[in-house]
């Protein structure tokens, strides 16, 4: 029995031992004890209290146990809780800015750390409360002042003409159910003004410092209410005394003078300029005593022709006004007139350039003879509006209407024509295209007969082979050496010959080639001729009748005379002929002498 009481005890302890491992690695824990302290609100909202601004919320404790902490939360609706803060030290209140909150219905909730158990409280809960914030609402900032813009930006200011020891009236309204205050800063001249309240609000500051200087401010409004709410408002002004600067717009294409009676003056906003005032709000343009006001940056005028001055100035937006300039507006819608050519003699024998010129006038702007020009070409009949040779007018140079027309030879244009025309442009840019002029290339070479060195001997003689030979002196010229042969005539034909009877070859003699080439030039020609019959008979020398040698002036190539076939009664007697003759001059000189005679001498 005892044997069974050991072995039974061994049994229950060996038990009890194993119950207590499994307790150890048991993962239960035990619970800390709840903490005795107790938490009250001692300055805590109401039910349905109003609040705005600052709110000082306390918090008391009681019972037994160690505060360390406490932590303190807001919710609008009970369920999504927001911390307000985490005091760890004492006293346990808080400031709570309510304007951090929206208006609305609120609750704030509190619980402790009590250390002594190392447990938390249970959560307070506050009464409902209402935040009832109204921020201050500006309706208005302004200037009494008369002025120009908005004021409502930096680059839409309001501008003031204001002199140095001018007043500003500055004015405000604001909407809240408890405002206090308002300041004024940044304020045109030195310092700024002292607040308007607490107290009676004034709603506005007249403000004169004496020393306003020109320039911008940013004057800034701030509004105070009785919940340290506030509100800013800045205005944007600028101070403008100085008037604007006016340089010389564009008129016309720029050019001192104009081809129209309608001149466009340009640029006027880029001429003229406000520095940093208010700016340019229109130009003034005074013609014929009469200000006109131009608020674009361009605007068209009339003008008859001839000089004129207008006048120009600039008004800032202010009112300021600008410094007058004159403007010279110059009108010339004439196109230029020609006077004509000169032109070099043109013969084949040129060698190299000619000179020719246009004269022209202006009596309005004057010629411009950078633009000016003179054009030519070949034609081989010297008409039409295009040279038919060359095909195109083509530039003399850059000379003007002076220039030179050169060819290394003329020789080959015998007979052509060198047409010339003028573009002449005035100062205005006006245009003359003159008509085209043209002046033929003649041959260099001439042939003519001396007119003084060639005649007959006799002018009357009996006809027939005893008496009616007559001699014929004549003297061929060349106007410059020509080394060729050249043929000429001795003709005649009746001086009552009709249309069909024409001239008879008499004599023809060939100028060897260098006859024409000594000294003079010339050749000394004998011609014989027995007048056949009775009556007057036409003689006339011909050179070059078959037109081989070109010449400069065909038309001088014949030269004419005259002899007479007396008729005779009698053997070998002219029918008082001759004495006819010589007592028609013996009158001839009577009456010259008796003339010189009857002349009374002058007196001394």
């Amino acid at each position: 029995m005892r044997r069974f009481i050991s072995v039974l005890l061994v049994l229950v302890i060996m038990t009890m031992g194993q119950s207590n491992e499994i307790f150890l690695t048991d993962s239960k824990q035990v619970k800390a004890a709840d903490s005795d302290l107790e938490l009250v609100y001692s300055n805590g909202p109401s039910q349905g209290q109003d609040m705005k601004g600052l709110f000082t919320l306390s918090i008391a404790s009681s019972g037994t146990g160690t505060l360390s902490s406490m932590e303190i939360e807001i919710s609008s609706d009970g369920t999504s809780w927001t911390q307000v803060t985490n005091l760890t030290t004492t006293p346990w209140l808080k400031h709570v800015d309510t304007t951090s909150y929206a208006n609305g219905t609120w609750t704030f909730r509190v619980r402790a750390w009590d250390s002594s158990v190392s447990n938390h409280t249970e959560w307070y809960n506050s009464e409902e409360f209402n935040i009832v914030n109204q921020v201050p609402i500006i309706t208005s900032f302004a200037l009494s002042n008369s002025g120009v813009g908005s004021g409502a930006s930096a680059t839409d200011r309001a501008w003031y003409a204001l002199e140095a020891d001018g007043t500003l009236g500055f004015t405000w309204a604001a909407s809240d159910d408890d405002l206090t205050h308002a300041s004024l800063a940044n304020a045109p001249g030195p310092g700024n003004p002292s607040d308007d309240g607490p107290g009676t609000l004034a709603y506005g500051w007249t403000w004169n410092t004496g020393a306003i200087a020109e320039g911008t401010y940013n004057p800034r409004l701030t509004v105070w209410d009785g919940s340290g709410l506030s509100a800013s408002k800045t205005m944007f002004i600028g101070i403008d005394r100085t008037a604007p600067v006016m340089s010389p717009p564009t008129i016309g294409d720029g050019g001192e003078w104009s081809d129209s009676t309608s001149i466009t003056i340009s640029d006027l906003d880029t001429s003229a300029d406000d520095g940093s005032g208010s700016g340019i709000d229109y130009i003034q343009i005074e013609q014929d005593g009469v200000w006109t006001d131009v608020t674009t940056s361009s605007t068209t005028l009339s003008f008859v022709e001839g000089e004129h001055v207008i006048s120009i100035r600039a008004i800032d937006k202010v009112g300021n006004i600008g410094n007058e300039i004159d403007v010279d507006i110059k009108v010339d819608v004439d196109e230029p007139e020609g006077i004509g050519w000169t032109v070099e003699e043109l013969t084949t024998s040129l060698i190299g350039s000619v000179n020719v010129s246009f004269s022209a006038q202006d009596l309005g702007s004057g010629i411009d003879s950078a633009n000016s020009k003179i054009q030519y070409g070949f034609d081989l009949n010297g008409v039409g509006a295009t040279p038919d040779q060359s095909g195109r007018w083509i530039d003399v140079g850059v000379n003007g209407l002076n220039g030179t027309v050169g060819l290394s030879s003329w020789s080959t244009k015998s007979r052509q024509y060198l047409m010339l025309r003028a573009v002449v442009t005035d100062n205005a840019g006006n245009e003359l295209v003159t008509i085209p002029n043209a002046v033929q290339i003649l041959p260099g070479l001439d042939l003519y007969w001396n007119a003084t060195e060639t005649n007959v001997d006799r002018l009357v003689v009996r006809p027939g082979d005893t008496n009616g030979d007559i001699v014929i002196t004549s003297m061929l010229e060349a106007n410059k050496d020509f080394g060729g042969a050249v043929t000429v005539y001795l003709q005649a034909a009746p001086a009552d010959r009709t249309a069909d009877v024409d001239w008879t070859t008499m004599q023809t003699v060939v100028v060897e080639g260098g006859n024409l080439s000594d000294d003079c030039f010339c050749e000394l020609i004998i011609w014989d001729y027995v007048v056949p019959n009775t009556g007057q008979w036409d003689l006339r020398l011909v050179i070059d009748p078959n037109n081989n040698v070109d010449e400069r002036d065909e038309s001088n190539n014949n030269h004419h005379m005259m002899v007479t076939g007396a008729s005779v009664t009698g053997i070998g007697v002219v029918t008082s002929f001759a004495p006819g003759i010589i007592a028609l001059l013996l009158t001839g000189f009577a009456i010259a002498w008796y003339q010189r005679k009857s002349v009374t001498p002058p007196p001394n």
